[in-house]
């Protein structure tokens, strides 16, 4: 553990707080225009997922984790499991739907991602910022309807809705952000 002001705490940072760990999920600093700064912190336990939110001072000392950060790929779902190899040693690591959260309609096989690790148990993932899927149903062209500025639903093959431009049409690979589920582009392969 090492010792660091409340203001240099970031997203995905771990801390120790009376003994149990926190994963934080967002940090913000607030600076009024007057008195005293605070960071705003809203952070999940690690042992059982309960969300807290702390209010520091900017100065005031927190106990930041050592965790290591990992690339590892993804393999397949085991239930409520999900599989995970270390490329260099060819390990498997199994990570709970819990740590997975909302990443998991956006993990596609082989996907390199990033997992944090505390004493070898993964705590986070970081996927990639976009990902490719194919439009399994939407509606279809009206002619007629201009190109930009319209948009109309669409159900991606991993089950996720999104909104695409009125020319897109089913069987059509699109990219997406892994946050949102916004559709960015159509895919280039």
């Amino acid at each position: 553990m090492v010792s660091v002001i409340a203001s240099s705490v970031r997203k995905g940072n771990v801390i120790e707080k009376d003994g149990k760990l926190y994963l934080v999920i967002t940090a913000e600093n607030i600076h009024p225009g007057k008195g005293t700064p605070v960071t705003h912190l809203e952070m999940r336990r690690i042992s059982d997922g309960v969300k807290t939110v702390e209010r520091l001072r900017t100065t005031d000392s927190i106990e930041k984790a050592f965790v290591e950060h990992e690339d590892y790929q993804y393999l397949y779902q085991d239930g409520e499991q999900y599989v995970f190899m270390q490329p260099k040693t060819f390990d498997q690591l199994h990570v709970g739907s819990d740590v997975v959260g909302d990443a998991a309609p956006y993990l596609t096989e082989n996907m390199d991602v990033q997992l944090q690790l505390f004493e070898g148990n993964a705590i986070s993932i970081e996927i990639p910022q976009r990902a490719t899927f194919e439009i399994v149903d939407t509606e279809p062209v009206v002619k007629g309807q201009t190109a930009s500025g319209s948009f109309k639903p669409a159900m991606l093959s991993n089950g996720v809705k999104t909104m695409v431009p009125t020319h897109i049409v089913t069987g059509t690979r699109v990219v997406v952000m892994t946050a949102d589920g916004a559709y960015v582009e159509r895919a280039k392969d």
